[in-house]
């Protein structure tokens, strides 16, 4: 990769950057946009990046997160492949490995599984540098698939449909006509990261999908926002505009109906028995769109509420998961609302509690716009 165009992660550096990673998704690609190529369809990786061989032709900004997934697929950082601040140059060999890995998968791939995307390499590494090539004995007992250990001619235990779930959660929240009243909402807060460090953070909400979050920093102050088109990200004196799959993560937090929009957003649901989640029995409803990630939703069997929410990021690699666990469910003017949520992404995690909600107050629309990057300072004269 290019060194001059090193991600958030090199540029900014320390504890913000970290807090910054685990908010947005990581790795994401630097610098301010540039202008758009002549040439239709996106750049590609080679044309944007240094010394690109094993991913040439994708999408220059799927590369930052292939390498978020290689890193959570191996546990590994940046600066175990690449050079620090030279990040094109070859020389360490993990990174000329890896090169042969991607091809060796993608080989896989297209003489085994008709070139579906069926091994990747979390699918041997698990976690570690090195393959894991022997079981691990775990301390819980593994669970059997549905509809194993149950008796000859025993049917399997009958589930809702989606629509019903989808339904009743939404109820649960409070109902569709009582979501519809809220317009706006801001929430102050604690987030609790790295070992138990504390942080102030606020939270701002507009309908219908405008969203702005604020960590408040020693470094200066981490922004996570979805102007309602375009999600960005900043700390200071950079700016990041999201790519395309990481607006799609960006847009479904934002939308402050969600529940009364679910069931248009995907062309069909399935449902499964969903896993405990502090305790709570749960029913796992997935919305799928053609050639899209799914969309996991985990709610409570008893209450109806949202427990849990997995989506992912599409790479040529591998999907990148994001999960998010919702608490403390409380009322604020007829909607219930989660005060407290915990944000999950492989090697981070941070949770937010909400200490203080406002809704139905004025927020502006330009709260929601990204700031303008610093120009770059002028050559000294000769």
């Amino acid at each position: 990769m290019n060194g001059n165009h090193a991600n958030f992660r090199l540029a900014a550096g320390g504890t913000l950057l970290s807090l910054l990673l685990a908010v947005a998704g990581g790795w994401a690609q630097s610098g301010a946009p540039k202008a758009p190529a002549a040439s239709a369809g996106p750049k590609l990786a080679e044309e944007e990046y240094k010394n690109i061989q094993a991913l040439k032709g994708i999408p220059a900004e799927q590369v930052i997160p292939s390498m978020q997934f290689i890193a959570a697929s191996l546990g590994v950082e940046c600066e175990y492949c690449h050079v620090a601040h030279a990040n094109e140059k070859d020389d360490k060999k993990p990174k000329v490995t890896a090169r042969k890995m991607i091809n060796m998968m993608m080989a896989i791939n297209r003489e085994n599984f008709d070139g579906h995307r069926e091994v990747t390499c979390y699918s041997c590494h698990r976690g570690s540098a090195k393959p894991v090539s022997t079981p691990i004995i775990t301390d819980e007992e593994p669970r059997p698939p549905d509809g194993e250990g149950k008796k000859a001619g025993e049917a399997k235990d009958s589930l809702p449909r989606a629509e019903q779930l989808l339904d009743k959660y939404l109820a649960a929240i409070g109902g569709a006509e009582a979501l519809q009243k809220i317009t706006s909402r801001v929430q102050k807060g604690t987030l609790t990261a790295f070992g138990g460090q504390h942080f102030s953070v606020d939270v701002y909400s507009k309908a219908p999908d405008k969203r702005m979050s604020v960590m408040h920093l020693q470094g200066g102050d981490s922004v996570t926002a979805f102007d309602g088109k375009q999600g960005w990200m900043s700390v200071p004196v950079r700016v990041h505009r999201m790519s395309a799959a990481e607006n799609e993560g960006a847009r479904i937090d934002a939308d402050l109906y969600l529940p009364a929009h679910l069931k248009t957003l995907y062309a069909k649901f399935s449902v499964d028995s969903g896993e405990k989640i502090d305790g709570r029995d749960t029913y796992l409803v997935a919305g799928h769109n053609e050639g899209q990630p799914p969309l996991r939703l985990y709610l409570d069997k008893e209450s109806g509420l949202l427990l849990r929410l997995v989506r992912y990021v599409e790479t040529p690699l591998g999907r990148n998961p994001t999960q998010i666990d919702y608490a403390d469910y409380r009322d604020a003017n007829g909607v219930k609302v989660p005060f407290r949520w915990t944000l999950g992404r492989p090697g981070n995690r941070f949770t937010i509690q909400v200490e203080q909600v406002q809704q139905n107050v004025p927020v502006d629309d330009s709260k929601f716009e990204p700031p303008q990057e610093p120009a770059a300072p002028k050559p000294s004269a000769p």
